[in-house]
């Protein structure tokens, strides 16, 4: 198969549902495939097939598939003028990630929880293997099925589009997508950056008085710097808050009424590989869209087909 798809993969839980609303209408408007994924259990489909089952397991889900996609989206399905439906076998994640390969994946819409995912601390355990591993952008979608049907309405709902940074190298590229978006939704972009409060002795603060005015000062020197260099044309607002990161990017997600936001998936090294701890804990406390953007697209080779691909390349929205 030749050229970029959107891939929604489907437990058959509700907001897995919700979320092939969001993948069928963006398909649809860049006229670009959709693949409706379905992970079949290893265990299951050899105790499957070990009793000879007729029809088998994969038939039944993809069967199941089917009647997923009529009830969502409607029969005849409207929406995407390419449908694939697939069906494979093994761990969730892995297969998930392996048909993204396959298939030039541009975007990867997945619900926020799942039949395995009830939001504790984290959201759905397969979600957030996916984001750990993912090397194209990853729309998650919350619960609840949106309004609408089209990426026309879903664009109506935002009014901002905000792209919370925590001043690294790989801010440039989170905001560079966030300002296409923002600027084909056309709406302002809101870049934030929150600093966590930091412990220091008594008699240390007394010597480095203004150590907080002095934090701040550099966070926003260094947000207009990454604002010249990344967010383009569109109409941009910095903000520096201070307190914990990922309550802070919720809170002023409300209060904005951003109901998107781009956030990178990366880490220090100290950290270890894609850990995006901050990342993780706004999608677990959101309940709005989140467009989790992994760090250098288009530096690996594996990736160049489908990140140039992408439907957030072109940013064509409206």
């Amino acid at each position: 198969m030749n050229g970029p798809s959107v891939l929604c993969p489907v437990d058959f839980s509700d907001s897995s549902r919700a979320a092939l609303v969001y993948a069928a209408a963006i398909a649809d408007h860049f006229a670009t495939r959709l693949t409706v994924l379905a992970v079949d259990d290893p265990l299951l489909a050899e105790a499957a097939a070990a009793a000879e089952l007729v029809p088998s397991l994969a038939e039944e889900t993809e069967h199941e598939l089917q009647r997923v996609c009529r009830a969502v989206l409607g029969q005849p399905v409207p929406g995407p003028k390419q449908l694939e439906l697939r069906v494979r076998i093994g761990k969730p994640a892995t297969e998930i990630l392996r048909e993204a390969r396959e298939t030039a994946t541009g975007l990867i819409v997945m619900g926020s929880r799942g039949h395995t995912g009830v939001r504790k601390v984290f959201f759905g355990s397969t979600t957030e293997r996916v984001l750990r591993e993912t090397f194209v952008p990853v729309l998650v979608t919350p619960p609840d099925r949106p309004t609408g049907h089209s990426l026309t309405d879903f664009a109506r709902q935002v009014s901002h589009v905000l792209a919370p940074v925590d001043l690294t190298a790989a801010s440039h590229r989170q905001v560079s997508v966030a300002a296409t978006i923002a600027q084909a939704l056309s709406v302002p972009l809101l870049i934030a950056h929150v600093l966590e409060p930091i412990v220091i002795p008594t008699r240390v603060r007394l010597t480095l008085a203004g150590t907080d005015t002095s934090r701040r000062e550099r966070a926003e020197e260094r947000l207009h710097e990454i604002v010249a260099s990344a967010a383009g044309h569109v109409s941009t607002e910095t903000l520096v808050m201070g307190g914990d990161p990922a309550e802070e990017i919720v809170k002023l997600r409300d209060a904005r009424h951003a109901n998107l936001i781009v956030m990178g998936l990366h880490s220090s090294e100290l950290l270890g590989p894609r850990m995006g701890s901050v990342t993780y804990r706004v999608i677990a406390l959101s309940r709005g869209l989140v467009l989790a953007v992994p760090p250098d697209l288009e530096a690996t080779d594996h990736t160049d087909a489908a990140s140039k691909a992408s439907p957030l390349r072109d940013g064509k929205y409206k």
